[in-house]
């Protein structure tokens, strides 16, 4: 099968509704904007959220919360992932993480957290260990490195 040969599935699409385009197509004239009011204009219509001067539900709403935009959002991994995808004496890092397809995004580091449990002797590199990981790679004969 090659790209030209691609077709959606019968039934799936619809050919384009052409407005304004005489009476006999069954849009023309006001082409489907009735007569007249904000909404028949050019750039007519409210803005998102308008209630016709009502106040609005997003104004009548508490603002809650807290939103720290300087915090560091780091990529998880957790030591039975890591038991499970690696063998004796690898080095384990984000790139190698990513490569794999056990980390999404790089973001601001990995962070290695102690779920699980590891049994394998592994190099593991990151920007951040639990103090359970920690101690339970090391426990294991590897070595916890910080990037």
């Amino acid at each position: 099968m090659k790209l030209h040969e691609l077709s959606p599935a019968p039934g799936s699409t619809k050919p384009g509704y052409r407005k304004g385009r005489g009476t006999g197509s069954g849009n023309g004239k006001t082409a489907g904007r009735g007569h007249k009011g904000q909404n028949a204009r050019s750039g007519g219509g409210v803005r998102p959220g308008f209630e016709g001067g009502q106040l609005p539900i997003y104004r009548k709403l508490p603002k809650r919360g807290f939103t720290n935009h300087f915090a560091k959002e780091y990529a998880i991994m957790n030591l039975d992932k890591l038991n499970d995808f690696f063998e004796d004496g690898e080095t384990v890092d984000i790139v190698t993480l990513l490569n794999i397809g056990l980390v999404r995004k790089e973001l601001c580091g990995l962070k290695v957290l102690g779920q699980g449990e590891i049994t394998k002797k592994l190099t593991v590199k990151a920007s951040i260990f639990s103090q359970s990981a920690k101690e339970k790679i090391e426990a294991a004969g590897g070595t916890a490195e910080v990037v």
